[in-house]
């Protein structure tokens, strides 16, 4: 399994695009995606800084992407 890895609020946004997400609305300083097809609901919190690792990790799961898949879609 590879290391997780340390990437901005905004860079996470971009990956989740690039996964098909869309910007569904924003409320404050989170942006909630979803999942044209699947209906699946993400929620990113974007603050300008750093994702701590859980919530990274949550991300992923509420993505319901692998960290491979992930890491596969920031390249």
């Amino acid at each position: 399994m590879s290391r997780l890895p340390r990437l901005s609020d905004r860079e996470a946004l971009r990956v989740l695009q690039r996964a098909g997400f869309q910007i569904h609305r924003v409320r404050g300083s989170h942006h909630v995606l979803r999942h044209p097809q699947t209906g699946r609901r993400v929620v990113v919190p974007v603050h300008g800084e750093i994702l701590a690792p859980k919530t990274l990790l949550s991300i992923l799961a509420a993505a319901d992407l692998s960290l491979e898949e992930f890491l596969r879609l920031r390249k």
